[in-house]
């Protein structure tokens, strides 16, 4: 179920259907058709007029031929980082039918009004657009098609500049971050010079998982190298082989150009002697995915020789519908740094690192095959790249994680001075989003998300990703203060419910009852100190009856927790 982004909480079927009935074609109040739309930091450089797709060709089309990557070619606008998420997202198409519904075009239903999904923070938003698109002497300068008559990624990049703010608001970022946009997915990056020696196998893995990858080449400003690539531009990874080479197996990687033109010109590149080699049914195999327009083959050797960086956005269970085996398993929760009380800092400030916000995880099974649990953690701060007119930037994060004592829920200074963390995230860095992926002994573990200095301020959202599900609960205060509505110290004894029951406890109406006559005053209502009380009591209760339940089963059983 996606949300309606426009600010008359209008959705794009009623707001289709008013344009039909009146017969005039959509125009956005929201996101006019004007400078403001295209740069808020600049005047306009070039003279853009805005063209509905109508008055560009003779009989546009939303989609030509079915959607496909060389429907990508990069305009005026920096976002290549953009681009190389929208080829990689042609790859998976059940993914891109819920990011381009298939319910609109330029047929009898035609209104000048299109939409758009996409993923923010555990929430598919629904976002509407009209289809005036910016161009200069009749053609269009910024995303657009190589077929002159097609238009679902120029609407597609205008739906994502609106979600953002303007056009600007796209220049320069990370292929991860359209990924996830669009799959509700988590990211992980590699390093090529220092990543695991079987990272062909993760990215193999991946690539069968559903994932999407990118890639890029370090560098400040953009430059073509003499073999064809391209530094400081961001390329979408296709494809991953192996194929028997001269009596061995020899690993190969896809890569595309969003650009639609300039390619790897060395070793199984399009027209090299390799290919003439091989068994002509491997192939036409391997081609026959392959298209032109930009789209290369590499040796995985010469891949990681040549690039710099890999981006894999890993899909969540909720992002495709079957086959659930092959995804992951995923836990999400919301949180803020609040100056002068959980805006702590990193750990070098310890007298207030103590109090950043505290999550409890449990890492209860193994993987197969395995004596340890696989896990992703991920930090994303929110809605930073739509501040930026307001002259905020990305904050500095990172984080720790901890193992956990059994017996305490947010600990205090002493505990973070005397013991150190059992992982973290490898450095400190202003991205939207920072992952990593650990290896790490089933058992229970304290995740401690921080900005670098202390007082800074800002909204973020952690995502823990397990091969095998993980269990988490919430910092009991981020908990409080999400039910002390009016701000008093104070939550009414009915939300206590609903409060014990995102804390993970699920209570019978007479225990609530017992709980409500204990814990709240003569006005209904539960301070915090009552509601630690509370929690702690209830713990200390369900870990004894699961101790109980285990001695006599073997195992836990998790219904024990209804009381």
């Amino acid at each position: 179920m996606s949300i309606s982004t426009q600010a008359d909480g209008k959705t794009f079927e009623q707001l289709r259907q008013e344009c039909l009935q009146k017969k005039k074609l959509f125009e956005d109040p929201d996101f006019p058709a004007c400078d403001s739309s295209l740069y808020y930091s600049q005047s306009v450089p070039i003279n853009f007029e805005w063209k509905r797709p109508g008055e560009l060709c003779e009989n546009p089309e939303f989609i030509v031929g079915g959607a496909d990557r060389t429907d990508i070619c990069q305009g005026a606008l920096g976002d290549c980082w953009l681009l190389a998420a929208i080829a990689s997202l042609t790859l998976h198409k059940e993914t891109l039918a819920r990011v381009v519904p298939n319910d609109q075009g330029f047929d009898r239903s035609y209104a000048g009004i299109f939409h758009f999904q996409f993923w923010q923070h555990n929430r598919w938003l629904d976002v509407v657009v009209d289809d005036r698109l910016p161009a200069v002497r009749n053609r269009l300068v910024l995303l657009h098609s190589a077929s002159n008559n097609e238009f679902w990624s120029a609407l597609l990049e205008k739906a994502y500049a609106k979600l953002n703010g303007s056009y600007e608001s796209l220049k320069g970022g990370s292929t991860l971050e359209a990924m996830e946009d669009f799959t509700g997915g988590v990211g992980e990056t590699y390093e090529t010079k220092s990543a695991p020696t079987d990272l062909f196998n993760i990215m193999k893995k991946a690539y069968d998982r559903g994932s999407m990858m990118g890639c890029s080449i370090d560098v400040r400003s953009e430059a073509q190298t003499a073999s064809g690539l391209v530094k400081g531009h961001a390329y979408s990874i296709t494809g991953l082989e192996e194929v028997n080479y001269r009596g061995k197996k020899v690993k190969l990687i896809r890569i595309r150009n969003p650009w639609g033109q300039v390619e790897w010109n060395g070793a199984w590149s399009d027209e090299s002697r390799e290919w003439n080699v091989i068994d002509s049914s491997e192939k036409k195999r391997i081609f026959q995915n392959s298209m032109d327009d930009g789209e290369f083959w590499m040796e995985f050797e010469d891949f990681k020789a040549n690039y710099d960086k890999i981006e894999i956005c890993n899909l969540t269970p909720d992002s495709l519908t079957d086959d659930t085996k092959r995804k992951w398993e995923v836990n999400m929760f919301e949180g803020n740094w609040i100056r002068g009380s959980t805006a702590g800092g990193c750990r070098n400030f310890i007298d207030t690192f103590w109090t950043n916000p505290q999550f409890k995880l449990t890492l209860l099974h193994a993987d197969d095959n395995n004596d340890k649990c696989s896990v992703v953690i991920a930090l994303m701060q929110k809605n930073r790249r739509a501040l930026r007119k307001e002259g905020l930037d990305l904050q500095t994060i990172g984080f720790a994680l901890y193992e956990a004592p059994a017996d305490e829920d947010h600990l205090g200074k002493d505990f973070f001075r005397y013991n150190g963390s059992k992982a973290r995230s490898k450095t400190y860095i202003n991205v939207r989003e920072i992952s990593e992926r650990f290896t790490l002994p089933p058992g229970n573990y304290l995740l401690v998300p921080t900005t670098f200095q202390p007082h800074d301020e800002a909204d973020f959202i952690i995502r823990i990703f397990s091969e095998k599900a993980a269990g988490t609960m919430y910092d009991i205060y981020m908990l409080f203060i999400s039910y002390d509505t009016d701000r008093s110290g104070k939550m009414s004894s009915y939300e206590l419910r609903i409060a014990l029951k995102a804390a993970g406890m699920h209570l019978n109406t007479k225990l609530l009852q017992l709980l409500g006559l204990r814990f709240a005053d003569e006005n209904y209502d539960i301070d915090f100190d009552d509601y630690l009380t509370c929690i702690v009591r209830l713990e200390n209760m369900f870990r004894v009856f699961q101790a109980l339940d285990k001695s006599k089963t073997g195992q836990v059983n998790m219904n024990i927790l209804q009381v």
